[in-house]
């Protein structure tokens, strides 16, 4: 999607602005490492996904869709957390991150887990 803009609620919005609230936002969920593939893996698992995606290096995703935003994240964590729990924390700290920033309405978060990080022994 590039740097576009996302039209929703009569404004206009960077995808870059949009990648900055979600990743502030999911990195702060405990077990998140980061946002994006900091490591070399392949791709690892896609959480409650309902088709596959093809990462392309867009650490952060977004679209409108019948004026809700539709986004997916694309993680690297920490192992040792399980992966439904984890998404389900970063689904609600993205939608309610984007709710209180930008004022929209989220309709999905696709949590896509690319990689992960084993403790150092």
């Amino acid at each position: 999607m590039g740097d576009s803009e996302l039209y929703i609620s009569g404004i206009g919005v960077s995808l870059s602005v949009v990648s900055a609230i979600v990743s502030a936002a999911a990195e702060k969920v405990e077990g998140v490492a980061s946002v994006g593939q900091k490591a070399t893996a392949s791709s690892l698992v896609s959480v409650f996904m309902s088709k596959p995606i093809t990462y392309e290096g867009n650490a952060v995703d977004a679209e409108v869709k019948d004026g809700k935003l539709h986004i997916t994240v694309h993680l690297t964590v920490f192992y040792g957390y399980p992966f439904t729990k984890l998404a389900a924390e970063v689904r609600t700290a993205v939608a309610r991150a984007a709710q209180e920033q930008m004022g929209v309405e989220v309709s999905a978060v696709d949590v896509c887990i690319d990689s992960i990080v084993f403790p150092k022994e």
